[in-house]
């Protein structure tokens, strides 16, 4: 698998600094349709990774990508049971996003929960086990004629009118003609052309502590209560926050299903830098339950778990950079900026941008233009993503004080996030009928392409206010209750925000789309939801139908 012997005879039409989820991925299509790609990385798989959940906006994006470029490892990733049966037994199942908000130095409230499950009928979403879907991409790549090369520290990256060449710390190069930087935070590019912006834009703070756990309790049985207050599906079987005053707890479960054979379980604490700093003289370890000993049902919670690894802390855990495209050159996904996990949004982020640069890759190939100008899309997208990404995570934790406008918030994202997938496959759909590339590109023409509901202009309004009303709470200038109850008429008023399905209804913890909710929300989407509402909702509802008929997930 190494590259060490070539000269610089040998021209690579890509290389690819970092091999993780988002370098392996990109190699992968690119290689698939026949492109020479080179992957440089300092370490070898398996390596430990976080950013673990995925959701439905990213299963419709791996679909579309496995089509359109002909890649069928990517359907495995799109479903729980692909990456069961086809990549290994270690991941675990996510049914739904789970919430429980807490107050320092008391009992769990039951009135405070959220829950948002997913219809089976729909989604079948995962948590990723990294070390396994990373290294399963990185091979695939080498399968489909990739070269790789470990133990590839780059010192430079020295571009003329020909190309790039790439030189690691021990003299060994690598000559190609487009380069994209998958490396994260450590990005050699940003490095090179100080892209790094000081300070960070991002209006977010936070830092985080994790680890990988055994022995983790089941949340279900750590908050075993009365039947109106349990939800309907168990809060194991889904991603667990625990949520707190400008910060939360993950937790990801890799063995909460009968077919997975993995004990670990991902945890993580996030915590706003300026409300919880990080304490002098202390461990990591010693500092994550410091503050989770703060409240009485996260630490019971924890109980008896234990770490496998070495403990990762960081500082303030975003930066971002002023440019992420030039010629001959990009900064993909982490290379380029970091928000926050909450949400699981960097994933999704990832495929969505890795959809929108790999044919433009492609066509540079072909015609020898890789200037920036032909990857100005993938420059708005993926700074417009992370800008988007930046003002909802930073709304959430403002509303953490006040769990009525949190309920506002989640309520805000959640349908905003399920309608943004049943467009994305609306798109999808019509390209597979059509062959129309135009199909697909109608997703990159869009107006606000921060937000998962891209081309919808009414919810940019509301996303907007949610943002305000959070920011006015923030400052003062509104108490928690009102600035829930501007959001809450915003919500209730919107005419493209279905009924019946408990969107509205802000006394409703959990959000359970039963047969019979279903059937009341396709029958407003029929006869009075708008016009863009009726046609993304029943499209995806019959697509889903069918696929079912015929025995086969629509993800």
């Amino acid at each position: 698998m190494s590259d060490k012997g070539k000269s610089h005879e040998n021209v690579y039409d890509v290389a690819i600094l970092g091999s993780g989820f988002a370098g392996s991925m990109l190699a992968v299509i690119l290689a698939r349709q026949g492109a020479k790609v080179m992957i440089v990385d300092t370490k070898a798989h398996p390596k430990f990774a976080i950013g673990e959940s995925t959701i439905p906006n990213m299963l419709v994006s791996l679909r579309t990508m496995a089509i359109r470029y002909d890649v069928p490892e990517l359907l495995a990733l799109s479903t729980f049971s692909g990456c069961q049966d086809i990549i290994s037994p270690w991941h675990g199942v996510k049914n739904h996003f789970g919430f429980l908000n807490h107050q320092e130095g008391k009992p769990q409230d039951p009135g405070q929960l959220t829950m948002f499950n997913f219809p089976k009928l729909l989604h079948e979403t995962s948590h990723m086990y990294r070390q396994d879907t990373d290294a399963y991409l990185y091979y695939a790549a080498i399968k489909y004629g990739a070269d790789a090369n470990t133990n590839f520290h780059v010192v430079d990256v020295d571009f003329d009118d020909d190309g790039a060449t790439v030189t690691s710390n021990q003299g060994e190069t690598v000559r190609c003609r487009y380069v994209v930087d998958a490396s994260g935070y450590r990005s050699p590019l940003a490095d090179k052309f100080s892209l790094r912006e000081e300070p960070c834009r991002f209006k977010h703070h936070s830092r985080a502590i994790w680890n990988h756990f055994v022995d983790m309790p089941n949340t279900d049985a750590v908050f075993e209560r009365d039947k109106k207050d349990t939800p309907p599906v168990p809060w194991y079987e889904g991603t667990v926050h625990h949520l707190f005053e400008r910060g939360w707890l993950w937790i990801i479960a890799f063995d909460n299903d009968k077919s997975s054979k993995n004990p670990l379980c991902s945890v993580g604490l996030t915590l706003d830098e300026r409300r919880w700093p990080r304490q002098e003289g202390m461990t990591p370890e010693e500092d994550f339950y410091y503050h989770i000993n703060k409240f009485p049902d996260i630490a019971r919670q924890m109980e008896g778990a234990k770490p496998v690894r070495e403990w990762v802390a960081t500082d303030r855990l975003q930066y971002s950079s002023r440019q992420t495209v030039g010629d001959r050159w990009v900064l993909l996904a982490h290379a380029a900026a970091f928000i926050d996990p909450l949400f699981s949004r960097g994933l999704s982020n990832t495929c969505e941008t890795i959809n929108v640069l790999a044919w433009r890759i492609l066509a540079g190939i072909k015609d020898g233009d890789f200037s920036a100008e032909r990857f100005r899309e993938v420059e708005r997208r993926q700074q417009a993503l992370f800008d988007g990404n930046d003002k909802l995570v930073n709304a959430a934790y403002i509303s953490f004080e006040h769990y009525d406008l949190w309920t506002a918030v989640f309520r805000t994202w959640a349908w905003g996030s399920n309608a943004g997938a049943f467009r994305a496959h609306e798109a999808f759909r019509k390209w597979r009928k059509s062959g129309d590339e135009a199909d697909l590109l109608e997703l990159e023409d869009v107006k606000n392409p921060g937000l998962h509901w891209s081309d919808h202009e009414g919810y940019n309004e509301l996303f907007d206010a949610m943002v305000k009303h959070c920011d006015d709470f923030e400052a003062g200038t509104i108490s928690g209750p009102q600035a829930a109850d501007k959001l809450y008429k915003h919500l209730r008023e919107a005419k493209y925000v279905p009924k019946h399905f408990g969107w509205d209804d802000r006394n409703l913890r959990f959000i359970n789309p039963t047969p019979l909710k279903l059937a009341k929300t396709m029958w407003w989407a029929a006869t009075e939801a708008p016009p863009e509402v009726r046609r993304i909702m029943l499209g995806f509802v019959r697509e889903a139908a069918k696929e079912f008929v015929m025995g086969r997930r629509i993800f």
